[in-house]
């Protein structure tokens, strides 16, 4: 099977490049929305990588870049009551939010703005553009992909 790229967003106030970087690696928890839970159960592979976005923020753009170590692993956050993405109906024996693993690769020099993306013909019919799209992970096509590789590789 071929590696697959995917786009994770999260808040910068909430969970960084920087912090990735620090810790190293992190369990992509938290995700509430079915369809991304289903990317990231059934379709994410161990050496997937995934270009980071930060959104909701001054300046939303892909500022980094991870890969995918571990697939199936359960959110205990769903289990947490204390959490806010707890889930009453999630049972220990079966259950419902599944994630990642993903492990620091790089930040890169100059992040690639949402404003970009969007004027280079190449791009801007990735997901991440389309009106509405809140999805927290995205498949990104290698056409895509390889563009932003080579395009951040030379900055």
């Amino acid at each position: 099977m071929s590696k697959k790229y995917w786009l994770l967003k999260s808040e910068p106030e909430t969970y960084s490049i920087d912090s990735l970087q620090k810790d190293g690696k992190t369990i992509w928890s938290g995700v509430r929305n079915y369809q991304a839970r289903n990317l990231m159960r059934d379709q994410m592979s161990v050496e997937d990588e995934c270009f980071f976005y930060h959104s909701s923020c001054e300046v939303p753009a892909i500022v980094g870049l991870g890969i995918v170590t571990r697939i199936g692993v359960v959110d205990d956050l769903q289990f947490d009551k204390k959490s806010e993405y707890y889930d009453p109906k999630s049972r220990q024996e079966s259950p419902t939010w599944i994630c990642v693993e993903i492990r620091f690769l790089r930040k890169f020099k100059i992040p690639l703005p949402l404003s970009d993306i969007k004027k280079t013909e190449i791009l801007n019919k990735m997901l991440l553009v389309k009106p509405g799209s809140r999805l927290s992970v995205q498949p990104v096509g290698i056409q895509e992909s390889q563009y932003i590789l080579k395009h951040l590789s030379i900055l």
